[in-house]
């Protein structure tokens, strides 16, 4: 059991974490690149994997091909694996000894399971490819929309969607943090949630500039592209329990694991939760594993008793390092 682990020190008190999409943007891990083998190994790897030179789009553009959902996910897990290669490389930083619990924010999540073993780092960046591609393709472009309500907790951004249904689809797609909370549906039903959410009080409703109603019922063909291809991937049990999007609570069965990130496709992340669990069972320092900031920001909101750091940059991973070893 991983509770039982005798670690030195406040260890256990670690959680890393690693992003969703939308922290995309060019350049990114090429300093680890540029100086660290462990980091050249991952992208290298990857680009192998999937048969493109992904790299050459991260770092090169343009800009708008690494948006595509099929590029920015395996992109945004090998940024994440390659701080996670770098940590331990030059470091001495694992997630066995170094961690409670890996969590990851929608194709986050493929990046923690891969960070933590179940994956290998082939597979997650052939999963992601596939997920990528069946998500964009599961709705035809302009019929979908997703929409931010900000100023409003989930229990009311939640009735808000189903009030603006009227039989469309139309459901909460990410609970970030109380007062941000995201939509996703038929395009005339987010319309509609945007209208009514601002006569509940919300602060702002904002389209999203998204190719796709990510996380919604309309979904479903792309989550019966990923029951088929994660059911011919090999899968361990993570080294420490990853805490799942879709039941905001620890999962270590690789069967239970395959379940849930099909269930991921349609359902709703419930990050909120996902930290609030952690920091419930001692959790007090966040390491956000890649690209950008942003869960290092939903951290500070949802746990604002821990510390939360982001480690996507050189001298960010040295920084985190010191942070874990003190």
């Amino acid at each position: 059991m991983v509770l039982g682990r005798k670690l030195k020190g406040n260890l256990m008190a670690n959680a890393f974490v690693f992003p969703g999409q939308g922290s995309q943007a060019l350049g990114m891990g090429k300093l680890l690149a540029d100086q660290f083998a462990a980091a050249r190994a991952v992208f290298d790897e990857v680009d192998a994997a999937l048969s493109q030179k992904l790299t050459a789009l991260m770092w090169d553009g343009p800009e708008a091909e690494l948006t595509l959902t099929e590029n920015a996910q395996p992109a945004l897990m090998a940024v994440s694996m390659a701080v996670v290669r770098v940590l331990a490389a030059e470091h001495g930083i694992t997630l066995k000894e170094h961690a409670k619990f890996v969590a990851g924010h929608s194709l986050g999540e493929y990046s923690a399971l891969a960070a933590a073993g179940t994956f290998s780092l082939a597979d997650a960046a052939r999963l992601l490819k596939i997920r990528g591609k069946a998500m964009q393709a599961a709705v035809p472009v302009g019929q979908g929309a997703m929409a931010a309500l900000l100023g409003l907790d989930f229990a009311t951004a939640a009735a808000v969607a189903a009030e603006a249904a009227q039989g469309d689809v139309c459901q909460a797609a990410n609970d970030n943090s109380d007062g941000q909370v995201v939509i996703s549906g038929a395009k005339p039903a987010v319309d509609r949630a945007c209208e009514i959410a601002k006569a509940k009080g919300a602060k702002r409703a904002i389209l999203l500039p998204v190719s796709a109603p990510f996380h919604c019922a309309l979904m479903k063909p792309a989550a019966d592209a990923m029951a088929e291809a994660l059911g011919k991937v090999e899968m361990k049990a993570p080294v420490v329990p990853v805490i799942a999007n879709v039941v905001a609570g620890p999962l270590t069965d690789p069967a239970a694991i395959r379940a849930k990130l099909v269930e991921q496709v349609t359902g709703t992340v419930r990050w909120r939760e996902c930290v609030a669990y952690m920091a419930g069972q001692g959790v007090k320092v966040f390491v956000e594993a890649g690209a950008g900031k942003v869960l290092t920001g939903l951290a500070k909101k949802n746990a604002p008793e821990a510390v939360a750091i982001a480690a996507g940059t050189p001298d960010e991973i040295a920084a985190a390092a010191a942070q874990l070893k003190a």
